[in-house]
């Protein structure tokens, strides 16, 4: 059985596919260590690795980032693919050709622009965008688990209504898991989930917008990811710790972290 059809099969669970997102190779190996059943990429944490903000890595690292994460574990990874680093249907399409070549289970397309200025594509060119990804999905050989996402909450456009109708279009599409990051409420979530029957994906770790698994699952939730909050928590404690010593000139954070081989451990075999 394929990586791919193995993603696609943890979707179809009486509860969520929680899948963690990791940001290098020793945290991959990490959360495999620790049980869980798939792996996405997040912009964010990787853009963190490589000290510059979402959205600001070439698609060439982006490229080398998701074969070093296929490579790093047996897992199925699923890749955040941000707008797809094209405008058109068709660069779209050859980016999902192009990533599908890394041994990637899956990857998700967003209907932002990455300009501030018109952040969401227009409704048309957004499902059109959609479509070429689907058809170039379904001629990967072994599958591959297309995520289709409305982003508009995380832009400034808390319009509800337009992202349903955008999730809608997008599995008529030939979207395999539909994705509205942001949604504000458990309600809105509900409401998303009923309006649509290919598997919903939701990120949990926005700050004030955090629901436990049983919440989620009880909305109708199919994936459950984590986005950039692994590698912000990593991140947080490293700033914490770094202040500490130039704020106190003590070292009391090692006292807590883990010993070097404790962590090895978890890199397994």
């Amino acid at each position: 059985m394929s990586s791919a059809s193995d993603f696609k099969r943890l979707h179809e669970g009486s509860g969520p596919l929680v899948i963690p997102n990791p940001w290098d190779v020793g945290s991959a190996r990490i959360l495999a260590s620790l049980g869980f059943k798939a792996l996405a990429t997040s912009s964010a944490g990787m853009a963190f690795a490589y000290g510059l903000g979402d959205g600001k890595v070439a698609p060439d690292q982006v490229l080398a980032h998701c074969r070093q994460l296929v490579g790093a574990t047996g897992l199925p990874v699923s890749a955040d693919l941000e707008n797809g680093f094209a405008d058109s249907p068709e660069g779209v399409a050859e980016t999902i050709h192009t990533f599908a070549g890394t041994g990637l289970a899956g990857g998700s397309i967003e209907d932002s622009t990455g300009r501030p200025e018109t952040p969401i594509y227009d409704f048309d060119h957004a499902v059109e965008r959609v479509a070429a990804a689907a058809e170039m999905a379904g001629k990967v050989a072994g599958g591959f688990v297309l995520t289709a996402r409305a982003e508009n909450f995380l832009n400034g456009r808390p319009d509800l209504d337009d992202t349903i109708r955008r999730l809608q279009a997008f599995e008529a599409a030939g979207a395999d898991v539909l994705f509205a990051p942001g949604l504000p409420d458990l309600d809105a979530i509900r409401t998303v989930c009923a309006e649509v029957t290919k598997p919903v994906s939701v990120m949990m770790g926005i700050p004030g917008r955090t629901f436990s698994v049983d919440e989620l699952a009880a909305a109708g939730v199919k994936r459950i990811s984590t986005g950039p909050a692994l590698a912000r928590a990593a991140y947080t404690a490293l700033i914490a710790a770094a202040e500490e010593i130039n704020d106190s000139g003590t070292f009391d954070f090692a006292v807590k972290a883990l010993g070097s081989s404790k962590i090895v451990e978890r890199f397994g075999g």
